[in-house]
């Protein structure tokens, strides 16, 4: 199906143009009042994002910013960080090698740029969705908010705590065709009150319709919360992780295009293929009101990850010779995390101007060990070999090498920022800021150090990098419940990128990479309800970096440009009907490729020009809910070789929803409605995704 940029821009207009005849004529003032540090309420769902670290309406913050709710991700089945991102505009999703979560926000790939209450969250591993309030989506380069990295954008998770409010358990089950099962509880206990706990579990067993696949992850996460008095609240958690499941990196291409025909072929050996992950995650967080208008909180985490990943993946398909070859490895990372973050905000009013300050300062360190060993083919003498394709695969014996990559990496990294948002008057706020990092990595190189420094690499590698990153943004308010607004932001990423493991001898004296960010939008708040935004930005990045299309294990220097713009409803359009619609037009590109004397730029791989999301629910009576979503997504090349197309589709998924008490609700969860072959996402040319076909999934969920 073939949707042209004339025809997108109709449908979204004529969206937008419906929905606002559906609006009162006559908007009245909406927004809820805010009290000095403490958000009362909220309008569709969350009004504020943790994020952001102010107490600022989503509709005043000058960058565009989606929030998906615990309630969505059970109603709509997500079980995935690529799950949430499919209806988020302006994300795409990529198959991050089937171990880990990637993402593309405004062109810029990312493995690194996650974060859980605020705090990074860096590690390459699945994050579950068991324990979340909501998803927080900030899109476009901010470093003033969350340092390094993020040059498109970030992911927070926001998770549950303790409340002495109430007494619950919840019990959440729920199996697909396929047999991937999830079980999970979650009980809050009021122990008084001023202290509360609170615990969730989860079990999930993997499978798809992909041939071996398999696996299981089980996590859990006791919290506890202690109101010392009323300015101070001490809230304690612990998360333990464990994952461990196939590694399946898809099918490879042909002719340009994904291999037809072998959507479940399992293109690796399912007793090698194989992922692990333990990760204990610990943290205290204190707030404590100073004042009525000053709140000062502080968090502390330390986490230990311990990961594993070893693959047999395709690298070429020979349809005339009736091969296939495959390439492979072992890769296993050790990660120690300490951070700290300290922020002060203040609101308060100098003459007839308000202002909400922020400060804060962040430390952290961060130890890691990674190796690599790469496959030995007896047949081959080499870690690729060429075979007779069969389904499945006969794979000619291989072992591992010695280590081909073995370093160990010490982070540190110190920041200082302020930000201070001025309400110049009712109808003009302007946001200004300024955060300086400094970034320290010391880098031992065990193979070079036991090669000895002759080559001139002694194998102790180093690299500091000092940045100042700005932040500022104007915001016109016509009515309180509309902002116009305007934003330049900039980020940075040193040159041992997101995961450390790049630094050589030339790219330590080399600059940081930057992201600029230049965004104008809007957001309205048509009612209590339901609300608008739209905003068109470019991005640019200088001095960068990305798969090299030839050789995916290493990298080449690139800038890159991209350019787009989105539009997102959520609400109600009536007191039964729900919607979450979006949609975003991407264009991005190398900058300043030269071939033959002559410009050369490609597109951004795994960049969509168009990408249309629309979740409706509609609420039949008391009972019975009823829901269709439809994902559009346009071509797409796999790499930047722009040889690889992946073609555009279109997903119908629909869901049926009957409580049967206040306490018992049951939900039907059907994907792939019309069964369509689809590829969402890539890693490279020959490591593609295949959609699931027609599947369905029961829920049921107790309370008590």
């Amino acid at each position: 199906m073939k949707l042209g940029k004339a025809t997108i821009s109709t449908a979204v207009l004529l969206a937008l143009y419906g929905t606002s005849v559906l609006a009162q004529e006559n908007i009245t003032e909406s927004e809820e009042s805010v009290e000095r540090i403490t958000v009362r309420g909220a309008f569709f769902g969350q009004q504020v994002a943790t994020a952001v670290k102010t107490p600022t309406l989503l509709v005043n913050v000058p960058q565009s910013v989606s929030v998906v709710s615990a309630e969505q991700i059970s109603e709509q089945a997500l079980f995935s960080i690529a799950d949430v991102m499919q209806y988020t505009p302006g994300v795409s999703i990529g198959l991050g090698e089937d171990h880990r979560d990637q993402v593309t926000i405004r062109g810029q790939n990312t493995t690194a740029d996650f974060f859980v209450d605020g705090l990074r969250d860096d590690v390459q591993y699945f994050r579950p969705l068991y324990n979340l309030e909501r998803v927080e989506i900030l899109r476009g380069a901010n470093a003033l908010l969350f340092g390094r990295g993020g040059g498109g954008g970030v992911v927070n998770r926001v998770t549950k705590v303790a409340s002495s409010a109430e007494d619950f358990t919840t019990l959440s089950a729920g199996i697909d065709t396929f047999g991937a099962g999830s079980i999970s509880v979650d009980t809050n206990k009021a122990i008084d009150a001023n202290n509360a706990f609170r615990f969730n579990g989860v079990f999930d067993s993997i499978d798809n319709h992909r041939d071996f696949k398999d696996g299981e992850r089980y996590a859990i996460n006791p919290t506890y919360t202690w109101m010392a008095n009323d300015d101070t609240t001490v809230v304690a958690s612990y998360e333990y992780v464990n994952d461990d499941r196939l590694v399946d990196r898809g099918i490879p291409s042909l002719d340009g295009a994904p291999l037809e025909g072998y959507d479940d072929t399992y293109f690796g050996d399912p007793d090698f293929n194989n992922t692990t992950l333990e990760a204990h995650i610990a943290r205290v967080r204190v707030d404590h009101a100073l004042s009525q208008n000053w709140n000062l909180n502080g968090t502390v985490q330390f986490a230990d990850y311990d990961k594993a990943y070893q693959n047999l993946y395709p690298v070429n398909f020979d349809a005339d010779a009736g091969t296939v070859t495959l390439d492979g490895y072992r890769d296993t990372t050790t990660r120690e995390n300490a951070l700290i973050q300290l922020n002060l905000i203040g609101q308060f009013a100098t003459g007839d101007i308000n202002h909400t300050l922020l400060t804060g300062m962040e430390y952290g360190s961060q130890d890691t060990e990674n190796a690599r060993r790469d496959a030995f083919f007896a047949d081959s003498q080499d870690d690729q070999v060429s075979f007779v394709f069969s389904d499945p695969l006969v794979i000619p014996s291989m072992t591992l090498t010695d280590p081909v990559r073995d370093r160990a990496s010490d982070v540190t990294f110190t920041s200082a920022f302020v930000q201070d948002e001025i309400k110049l008057n009712e109808h003009w706020i302007v946001v200004a800021g300024l955060r300086y990092d400094n970034f320290d990595i010391d880098v031992v190189d065990s193979i070079e150090v036991a090669n000895g420094a002759d080559d001139g690499n002694s194998g102790f590698l180093s690299s500091s990098d000092s940045q100042v990153s700005p932040r500022a943004g104007l915001i016109y308010k016509p009515a309180e419940s509309v902002s116009i607004y305007a934003s330049y932001s900039k980020s940075f990423l040193p040159r041992s990128g997101d995961q450390f493991l790049s630094l050589s001898l030339t790219s330590q004296a080399l600059e940081a990479e930057e992201f600029e960010n230049k965004e104008i939008g809007v957001k309205w708040n048509f009612s209590d309800s339901l609300s608008v935004t739209a905003a068109a930005f470019e991005v640019e990045r200088e001095n960068g970096t990305a798969q090299d299309p030839n050789n995916p294990e290493a990298s080449i220097l690139t800038g890159t440009e991209t350019k787009g713009f989105e539009v997102q409803v959520v609400g109600k359009l009536s007191e039964r009907w729900v919607i979450n619609a979006g949609y975003s037009n991407l264009d991005g590109e190398e900058m300043g490729r030269i071939v033959d004397g002559a410009l050369a730029n490609r597109d951004l791989a795994q960049l969509p020009e168009h990408m249309l999301t629309l979740w409706n629910q509609y609420e039949v009576n008391d009972k019975w809910r009823v829901a269709l979503g439809v994902i559009y997504q346009s071509e797409q090349y796999a790499s930047l070789n722009n040889t690889v197309e992946l073609p555009d589709f279109v997903r119908v998924d629909a869901a049926v929803y009957y409580d049967y008490s206040e306490d018992v609700k049951i939900q039907l969860n059907v994907e792939n409605v019309f069964d369509e072959d689809y590829f969402p996402s890539a890693h490279n040319d020959n490591n593609i995704a295949t959609g699931e076909p027609l599947n369905a999934r029961v829920s049921l969920q107790y309370k008590f």
